[in-house]
């Protein structure tokens, strides 16, 4: 089996002070989270950024800022969202990838999200992989449900993204896919055999989900993005944290843990810097 590849989400766009003091937000303590996470384990990090009212924003600049203090300190790969939120205008999220990261989040269709409406139509879909192709940034393929691997799988026909594809399997959000075992192999199985994966479980469902991949042969992602509680009633510190339980459970059950340069290799990237002018 292959190493392990941890990503973590530190921040997100719902997570806030209210939910837990712990959550990092300015550009600083994002920075520094990812840092602590890099340290503990992790190869990937996921990106949002707040403004100052620590509200979702797509500013280039905040992310610059983000993006700068994580590469002065460590060779992680940066996963910038293009979706930042559920209401963030469409030239912002596809204006993300003019920063050029290795990787990009790629909601892969629309849906319920909770009490609004997250939308993400085939139209917008292809240009946000057109313009991932320009900047030659590689799509992490966000899928809530089944019918959002077609919807890839469809924009890839179009040679608009490029094997090997990388899903990241989003379960236990309202509106998506409940976090079962069965829910979880059905998207495993439904995915071309050359495909790598990693899969989320929200807020209860983080630890549960977590071990299912591990044992499949996937991937994961943890943090204050999708679960703030390390443990019942007891919320995490830092996100850190997640990152070496999951080293822990996947070293038990004798998984080696993917360094970013391995991680590298295995999604095919080739390390470069954000465009910071």
């Amino acid at each position: 089996m292959e190493k392990l590849i941890i990503s973590v989400a530190t921040t997100g766009a719902f997570t806030s002070r209210e939910h837990t003091p712990y959550v990092p937000i300015t550009p600083e303590e994002i920075a520094d989270s990812v840092y602590e996470a890099w340290q503990a384990g992790a190869a990937i990090a996921h990106i949002h950024v707040r403004d100052k009212e620590g509200n979702p924003t797509l500013d280039l600049n905040t992310y610059r800022e983000v993006v700068k203090r994580i590469q002065d300190k460590c060779d992680i790969i940066l996963n910038l969202t293009t979706a930042g939120g559920l209401d963030l205008h469409e030239e912002d999220r596809i204006r993300v990838c003019e920063l050029s990261p290795e990787l990009a989040s790629y909601d892969a269709g629309s849906m319920n999200f909770g009490s609004a409406v997250f939308e993400n139509s085939p139209q917008m879909l292809e240009r946000l992989a057109s313009k991932m192709q320009e900047y030659q940034v590689k799509p992490e393929i966000e899928v809530f449900d089944i019918g959002m691997i077609h919807n890839a799988l469809d924009v890839a026909k179009k040679e608009l993204i490029k094997p090997p594809y990388f899903f990241q399997f989003v379960l236990g959000i309202k509106g998506g896919m409940p976090a079962t075992a069965k829910n979880l192999m059905f998207l495993k199985e439904s995915i071309p055999e050359s495909s790598i994966w990693s899969a989320i479980g929200a807020s209860k469902n983080q630890l549960a989900i977590n071990t299912m991949s591990i044992l499949l042969g996937g991937h994961v992602r943890i943090g204050m993005e999708d679960s703030i509680y390390y443990r019942k009633g007891e919320l995490a510190k830092t996100n850190a944290q997640f990152v070496k339980r999951i080293v822990d459970l996947s070293n038990t059950l004798g998984r080696e843990i993917a360094t970013p340069k391995e991680a590298r290799e295995m999604l095919g990237l080739k390390k470069r810097s954000v465009l910071i002018p």
